[in-house]
């Protein structure tokens, strides 16, 4: 049984974001340049295909809120990073894109005093969507990020909405 990765191949470019982003160092000094939130807090990119990105952030004094759990910031910038990573991934390679976050909505479950994964499972939707946009087209979609602790429980999830522009 074919798999739904394998219908959606990467381009040069995408395969070497993919290689970069799971490299721990050069993610980090790619974070330290671009996003420092990332390496403050020690977001790991554990998976990035074409289906899905996983993103973890670990409880510990840096991403610890007074109330002994992670801080929602934190816990948001791990969700935004998992949609944003596999939206990255599609658009590498295709021309050129402006993208924006211009819509963010969270729901809390459970308390996060754990290492907490972020799951975006959209990948195919979104590839689907940038690979049928027309030069100067915009669309949006809304990704969802699922955080859980390692008993798989939910602790929260993100509903993040892209906007993107295809330019000529």
């Amino acid at each position: 049984m074919e798999t739904t990765q394998a219908k959606i191949s990467l381009n040069s470019k995408a395969l070497d974001y993919q290689k970069k982003m799971l490299n721990p160092i050069v993610f980090w000094f790619a974070m330290f340049a671009k996003l420092p939130s990332a390496v403050f807090w020690r977001f790991r990119i554990k998976n990035l295909n074409p289906e899905k990105c996983e993103v973890t952030i670990p409880y510990f004094w840096r991403s610890q809120n007074p109330f002994k759990s992670i801080y929602f910031a934190a816990l948001a910038g791990a969700a935004e990073l998992s949609t944003g990573a596999l939206c990255q991934l599609a658009l590498a390679g295709k021309g050129k894109f402006s993208m924006l976050v211009v819509d963010f909505k969270a729901e809390y479950f459970k308390k996060a005093n754990e290492k907490i994964t972020f799951s975006c499972t959209q990948g195919i939707e979104l590839f689907t969507l940038i690979d049928g946009m027309e030069i100067n087209g915009t669309d949006q979609l809304m990704m969802i990020s699922s955080g859980k602790n390692p008993a798989g429980e939910e602790v929260a999830k993100f509903y993040v909405t892209w906007s993107f522009k295809r330019k000529s």
